[in-house]
């Protein structure tokens, strides 16, 4: 495996993280997850190139992690890891409700 090969595998995201993300989420996290560079990301954004939809909220760009995980193919809802997010969730919340 050569260096860069290592390095793009470390900078994109597992299936458990892209799960967990937040309901809208900043540029940096989507071009993560689509394994962009930060520049290419933010080029492909300003030129409007990007691979999915994007929200401009004043200055900045934002992603739906719904749109996110369509574009990647994703299906949550039938996914046996959302489940597991969502135990892991449950379970964070009632512990931290006791």
């Amino acid at each position: 495996m050569t260096d860069a090969s290592v390095d793009r595998a470390q900078r994109g995201m597992q299936l458990h993280e892209l799960l967990a993300l937040p309901v809208v989420i900043d540029l940096d996290t989507a071009n993560r997850a689509l394994l962009l560079g930060r520049t290419r990301g933010f080029h492909l954004a300003k030129t409007g190139a990007y691979p999915i939809p994007l929200m401009r909220v004043g200055r900045t760009y934002r992603v739906s992690r719904a749109v996110l995980l369509r574009a990647l193919s994703i299906s949550p809802e039938n996914s046996d890891a959302a489940a597991a997010v969502t135990a892991t969730a449950s379970i964070e919340r009632n512990t931290s409700a006791a």
